[in-house]
């Protein structure tokens, strides 16, 4: 895996820095370029104004997106529901064991 570099990115008309290395760095620009695109969306809407009410409502239709995200017929957000939940009730099940050791 090669070093983490840092890499100018631009959205909404604002600079950032983020690090990555080389073999993440296309998947970030392609994430940049979607995230630019969807908060020029909303604000091309004309129903929210400000920069950082168009982020936050930019990352709640993103969560959506992967939350009912389905890849061949599969849902993914409702296997990560069911997992989280197994999990969760695998830590009560297990938590009074940790006190036994």
């Amino acid at each position: 895996m090669s070093a983490v570099k840092p890499v100018d990115v631009v959205i909404m008309g604002r600079e950032f820095t983020v690090s990555c290395t080389d073999e993440e760095r296309q998947g970030l620009l392609d994430a940049v370029n979607y995230l630019d695109k969807k908060m020029h969306d909303i604000r091309d809407s004309g129903k929210v104004v400000g920069v950082e009410r168009i982020a936050i409502m930019a990352a709640l239709n993103l969560s959506h997106e992967v939350l009912n995200t389905k890849v061949g017929g599969v849902d993914i957000g409702d296997y990560k529901r069911r997992i989280n939940a197994m999990q969760n009730q695998l830590d009560e099940v297990l938590a009074p064991q940790a006190k036994l050791l």
